[in-house]
């Protein structure tokens, strides 16, 4: 069954951006999304997953092979149905949009493949794109250049390299990142502390290359507003 796309062109948001897949959705976290002003957008399957929150997804994007009933939807949403295989629904999300920050939904969880095609996704859009991948318990925003966040003291800070990346210095960590280079594989700086005031982590400049940096989700709104400030 083929559904013609409402639209192919880039779908361009100035308000922040939520892709929801078919993973791991809490659902009062994404109506708490849609209330702040965000804009829903699913990849595939996740537009059953907006439903279930009583929600409607603004575009569906993706090939349809896991949407329930693509039918049901012509006439009440824009479609954007892209038939190729090379890439997953989740990034086809991604390449056809645009927004200041995106948090992406429902993209780990459920399915361990689906887990490691989304981190794929985001290493490869990380220098375009500010993307927030959110789970049951964390949040990881992929970044390339210097970041500055402040959580509790003692609280967990996370930085897994997406590829090799060289940090020059940091503050506010309990295991400073000052020379350190991380590399998938080699080391990561899983389970850091926070200790007084702001933490900041700052890469090898010129060099962007892409890595995570995960805190509990509870941090998310604050989080959104630092990457929409700059």
């Amino acid at each position: 069954m083929q559904v013609q796309p409402l639209e192919t062109s880039i779908a361009t948001f100035e308000d922040v951006l939520v892709i929801v897949g078919g993973g791991a959705v809490d659902a009062e976290l994404l109506r708490e999304l849609y209330a702040s002003g965000a804009r829903l957008v699913a990849a595939d399957g996740g537009a059953d997953q907006i439903v279930a929150a009583g929600l409607k997804p603004e575009i569906i994007i993706g090939d349809f092979d896991s949407l329930l009933d693509p039918l049901k939807w012509l006439g009440k949403t824009r479609l954007m149905q892209i038939s190729e295989q090379e890439t997953t629904d989740f990034e086809k999300a991604l390449y056809s949009t645009r927004a200041p920050v995106t948090v992406a939904l429902g993209m780990t969880g459920k399915r361990f493949d689906h887990t490691l095609a989304a981190l794929d996704a985001v290493t490869r859009y990380a220098h375009k794109r500010k993307i927030i991948l959110v789970d049951e318990y964390d949040i990881a925003v992929a970044l390339t250049e210097a970041f500055s966040f402040k959580v509790a003291f003692g609280e967990r800070v996370s930085i897994h390299p997406l590829a090799p990346v060289t940090f020059w210095r940091s503050e506010g960590l309990k295991y400073p990142l000052d020379a350190v280079t991380l590399a998938p594989g080699v080391r990561t700086g899983t389970s850091n502390e926070a200790t007084e005031g702001p933490f900041i982590v700052v890469p090898e400049e010129g060099i962007h290359a892409p890595y995570l940096l995960i805190i509990e989700r509870g941090h998310l709104m604050a989080l959104i507003e630092a990457l929409k400030a700059g």
